[in-house]
């Protein structure tokens, strides 16, 4: 007997994670239906902003070149929300702005009301994660829990 766990030809990390962002755009969708968010729940959703079809305005690529936090709570407009996409109309510094996400650019949605917690791989490859400025198109009223109570990180490693 070997030690050895084989390699999976089924891959069952891609599955989880695409079931995963499915939550995510489940849950926007809810939001784009009803035309407000429910209660106190608010979302920080954080994504790569060079990822292929992302479409951002150049000075916000400018000012975060890797990833970018942005919290849709109080001030946000036309949210629309595609099979494998959403943008949304926000401000950043009294200047409004369209941004366009793919689902697979999401590394990270939080909705601190209910200390629920997503993270996702960046389907880019292993890239290390930049620290970057806080999102300037909403303040935030409360930080998601350090406990980790309700969070699910999925985190899969290949054995070879």
């Amino acid at each position: 007997m070997s030690d050895e766990t084989p390699e999976s030809l089924i891959p069952y990390d891609e599955i989880v994670q695409e079931a995963l962002r499915d939550v995510v755009g489940r849950v926007l969708r809810e939001v784009e239906a009803t035309g407000a968010l429910p209660g106190e729940h608010h979302f920080y959703i954080t994504f790569k902003t060079k990822m292929p079809d992302v479409s951002i305005p150049k000075h916000l690529i400018e000012r975060f070149p890797d990833e970018m936090t942005i919290v849709l709570q109080h001030r946000f407009w036309d949210l629309k929300v595609g099979d494998d996409w959403f943008s949304v109309g926000l401000s950043f510094g009294g200047v409004p702005s369209t941004l366009h996400v793919p689902f697979a650019a999401v590394t990270d949605f939080v909705d601190p009301a209910v200390d629920f917690s997503l993270k996702f791989q960046a389907n880019s490859g292993d890239e290390l994660h930049e620290e970057h400025e806080e999102a300037e198109n909403d303040a935030p009223v409360s930080e998601p829990s350090e406990d980790g109570s309700n969070v699910v990180n999925v985190d899969f490693t290949r054995k070879k």
